[in-house]
């Protein structure tokens, strides 16, 4: 399957970001791709919550959502939205972070809220609380597709081997991490993370990642690590986008996990132990 990672820069303009990424998909496939992916936070990134609260929209009604499966359609290719920030109905007023698999008829085909919430002080000056702007999710999710089974994660879930393992064993041969990670914790463990993931699995990682500088809300920037990635179910590093926007190409198939997994079958030697 002839695939395609868009790696971007949204703005705080849910409107502006879904154009932008629909000439990319059009390109995308107009080159061959079959599947597209997107990073986490493609409608919205803002260090605003008040910002977030006027733009940010429920499920049924937002306009990324309903134009990228309006646009997978037209094109008749497979979409991973890495993720949307959308209100929910909680009643603490918490958004989801939600990724979507989309089928070439525009059908959702999975959808799965993101569990691990960036809650961390990276340095003296930058601290993230992502719990008191999005509630986290309580399931893990493998989507079923023309071409595997994709287990679905988002961003700070890399950390957490356990899931990745748990959607391995429950079958997935692809895990996708869309990502807007940060430049610091980016640039010491974001590739040592998507290669071990990749290695204790046997599994495709494929890492779509928002990039650079995006513009100013409310006075405040955010940047991003970029780096989207592609990594091999032996843990090589097939993409490594860098840090400026565009596609990146690859082609993803069975045989690759086959080997690995041959080679190293470590998910069928996991047995129980007790202690510490």
């Amino acid at each position: 399957m002839r695939t395609a990672l868009l790696q971007i820069t949204s703005s705080d303009d849910p409107a502006a970001n879904l154009d932008m990424v629909r000439t990319m998909m059009a390109e995308a496939a107009g080159r061959g791709a079959g599947f597209i992916l997107t990073p986490e936070v493609t409608n919205c990134v803002s260090t605003s919550g008040t910002r977030q609260r006027e733009v940010l929209q429920h499920e049924e009604d937002d306009i990324t959502l309903g134009g990228l499966r309006e646009q997978a359609a037209e094109l008749g290719v497979w979409l991973l939205i890495g993720s949307l920030g959308l209100k929910t109905h909680d009643a603490d007023g918490r958004f989801a972070n939600r990724s979507f698999m989309i089928d070439p008829q525009g059908g959702i085909v999975a959808r799965y809220d993101k569990i691990h919430m960036f809650d961390v002080q990276v340095t003296e000056t930058e601290t993230f609380r992502e719990s008191a702007s999005y509630r986290p999710g309580s399931r893990a999710v493998i989507a079923e597709t023309a071409f595997g089974k994709v287990g679905m994660t988002i961003c700070y879930d890399i950390r957490f081997p356990h899931l990745h393992a748990a959607l391995a064993q429950g079958g997935a041969t692809i895990l996708t991490v869309p990502a807007a990670f940060s430049p610091v914790t980016g640039a010491a463990h974001w590739e040592p993370l998507l290669r071990a993931r990749a290695i204790e699995t046997g599994c495709w990682v494929i890492a779509p990642a928002q990039t650079g500088e995006h513009p100013k809300t409310r006075g405040k920037t955010r940047h991003t690590h970029g780096h989207s990635m592609v990594v091999s179910p032996w843990g090589e590093v097939l993409i490594d986008a860098g840090t400026q926007t565009g596609i990146h190409f690859f082609d993803l198939d069975d045989r690759s996990v086959t080997e690995a997994r041959r080679r190293v079958p470590s998910l069928t030697h996991v047995r129980p132990f007790d202690g510490p």
